[in-house]
């Protein structure tokens, strides 16, 4: 799932825009529907040429709206940036760009609207161009521009597959097992109770998983999950989501709260963090002073430390430490914004390197300064976790040559994270030999999950069957089989699933490994348990002379027929002919009881004893001989 966001000045035709793309008009408010401005968050989507669907959203573009803007465009893939071809560059087109660049939303397109009320084509060729020098130097420096008009739809296609071929650069979101909504909106709906909606990153949430809401700490569970207004078992990173929470008041949510999984993340009131200062800010960044910090959807104003300078000038970057009256949730690498309160002004942003600090550090100790430096660089352990969580499973080679890190420092990197349980050896005696096979524990623990799940829904879907054949379980996970193996026997080991054989009694049948729930017990369910009890009395009726398979499937359907030889209550001999299992136990002992007192038995002496046809009579012996029970010389069967 990808999610695009809007940018630029007021009245630059972004809704309108969205509208032409979608169907859907953004603005939701009455207020924004008489006054033709957006004032909050508004929310499309869009299916591309090629399948895609898309999540958009619109942010207003003027002034005065600028911080519901951010609420919206951190946690976008890219951006549909919009200049109006009647004014061109604007001074909120300009911030908007900075707001892009600060956040490092580096993909995009830009759409040069409103093209129908311009007749002169010079002007078009000289708007673009200013355009163009504007976005030199940024994150857009090299995005695609099209020429469109909502009224007209004009350049819509172009725009259409630009659009897909910016997000086609981009990898998917990683699923990190640790999932976090920021939250940009809260609603009661009746009926249903609490709902929040944002932008869904670093893994996935399910349907009943437990919640809870951060800072404040409300513990809730997932009632249930809209994508796109659909209804959704589970909502997947990068996707724009609805959770219905239980258990949680709207009035115990706030904006910027971030809705995770217990013991995911722990919120912070201090910050180390990299800063860089616009170039066009009014005035310097002084130590001491008090700005609007954003990050996700949430705003909190912040003390800043300056660290290892009195100022900072327009056009600058240095290190800040940053000091919260309210908790936020924040991890490395996370990107943030800093606006003056008054006037009103964006001044700058950059990256989280230290999202918990372990106290106010002294502003210009060289150690301190040293620390920051060798953090924004990336640690040997960031840079392994990171190469592991785009990867899921790697052996070591693989990951040593992705890592690019000395064999010395790498091997302390994965001894370290292997002791501290976040990354899982799942094959081998070390984690730094040649055939060690490796995982990052976020992903390892959704696998499991993932795997539970899909043995669940085999049990709801087929409850008649015992169990879940480990190749199907195997096919649907789409892993190899050292993979699939260490999975299985983790699962095991956890008492979250059971091995079973099935058909283990069946004489002559392979049987069958596979997999279920601890407590399931299988049963036939309504009109199922009717045909199963009518076909078992035609089997009591004539134990010898039972329905054959073809009538046997005829009658239960052939889901229920492998059922009854799972559970081991046919016994098939032949590709024609099954007994009750009891049934072919008596007429092998009776078998064997003959041919003991005879020396030996044909098959009319057998079709005569057990009142059948010579088929089923056939068919029974030609499977005893197989089995090696019995062997026949001429016309004659007799004990192997």
């Amino acid at each position: 799932m990808r999610v695009i966001g809007t940018a630029g000045h007021v009245d630059h035709g972004k809704s309108a825009l969205i509208e032409a793309l979608t169907g859907t008009h953004p603005d939701r408010l009455r207020e924004e529907q008489e006054r033709g401005l957006t004032i909050v968050l508004g929310f499309a989507w869009l299916t591309l040429p090629g399948g895609e669907e898309v999540g958009i959203v619109d942010v207003p573009g003027h002034r005065d709206f600028i911080e519901n803007m951010l609420a919206g465009v951190g946690a976008i893939d890219a951006a549909l940036f919009v200049v109006a071809a009647d004014e061109g560059v604007m001074p909120q087109t300009r911030e908007h760009l900075a707001i892009l660049d600060l956040l490092q939303i580096n993909g995009g397109v830009v759409a040069l609207t409103k093209v129908d009320l311009i007749d002169d084509p010079e002007w078009l060729d000289l708007v673009e161009g200013e355009v163009r020098e504007t976005l030199q130097g940024t994150v857009l420096a090299d995005a695609p521009l099209v020429r469109v008009s909502a009224r007209t739809g004009e350049g819509i296609p172009e725009l259409v597959a630009a659009l897909e071929r910016a997000l086609a650069e981009k990898p998917p979101r990683p699923d990190l097992g640790r999932p976090r909504l920021s939250v940009d909106r809260v609603f009661t709906v009746a009926g249903f109770g609490t709902v929040v909606t944002g932008t869904l990153t670093d893994g996935h949430l399910s349907v009943g998983d437990e919640l809870v809401v951060l800072p404040a700490g409300h513990r809730g569970r997932v009632r249930g999950l809209q994508t796109h207004k659909r209804k959704e078992q589970m909502a997947v990173p990068g996707s724009r989501t609805a959770i219905n929470i239980s258990g949680v008041d709207a009035a115990q949510i706030e904006r910027g709260d971030v809705v995770t999984h217990p013991g995911a993340y722990q919120p912070t009131r201090r910050l180390d963090v990299r800063f860089r200062l616009l170039p066009e800010a009014s005035q310097p960044l002084r130590h001491d002073q008090e700005m609007k910090f954003f990050i996700g959807a949430a705003e909190v104003m912040a003390r800043v430390r300056l660290l290892g300078s009195e100022t900072l000038q327009p056009g600058e970057s240095g290190w800040l430490q940053l000091e919260l009256p309210r908790p936020v949730v924040a991890v490395r690498g996370d990107r943030f914004i800093l606006r003056r309160p008054s006037p009103p002004e964006t001044i700058g942003g950059g990256m989280v390197i230290d999202p918990h600090p372990a106290r106010r550090h002294k502003r210009f100790a060289q150690h301190v300064l040293n620390r920051l430096h060798a953090l924004a660089q990336g640690s040997p352990d960031d840079v392994v976790l990171e190469v592991m969580a785009g990867k899921g499973v790697l052996l070591y080679p693989a990951l040593a040559d992705a890592a690019s890190l000395e064999a010395a420092v790498l091997n302390e990197a994965i001894e370290r994270l292997v002791a501290r349980g976040d990354l899982i050896l799942l094959r081998g005696a070390h984690p730094a030999a040649p055939k060690a096979l490796l995982t990052a524990r976020g992903y390892w623990e959704q696998l499991l999950k993932r795997a539970v799940q899909l043995v669940e829904d085999y049990h709801a879907a087929l409850p008649f069957r015992p169990g879940m054949s480990r190749e199907e379980l195997k096919s649907r996970l789409n892993l190899d089989a050292a993979v699939f193996n260490a999975m299985i026997d983790a699962l095991v080991e956890r008492g979250e699933l059971v091995e079973k054989a099935l058909r283990a009694n069946l004489p002559g049948i392979s049987p069958i490994p596979a997999l279920a729930r601890p407590d399931f017990q299988p049963s036939w369910q309504g009109k199922q348990a009717e045909l199963v009890d009518a076909l078992l009395e035609r089997f009591a009726a004539s134990p010898y002379s039972p329905p054959t398979i073809k009538e046997t499937i005829a009658a239960v359907g052939e889901e229920i027929y492998n059922a009854l030889l799972d559970r081991e209550i046919l016994m098939p001999v032949s590709e024609e002919v099954a007994f009750r299992l009891e049934d072919y136990h008596r007429m092998v002992a009776q078998v064997k009881e003959m041919i003991q007192q005879q020396g030996g038995l044909t098959v009319a002496q057998a079709r005569d004893r057990f009142q059948t046809t010579r088929r089923y009579v056939l068919d029974l012996l030609e499977h005893l001989d197989a089995i090696g029970v019995t062997v026949r010389q001429g016309d004659v069967r007799v004990l192997k």
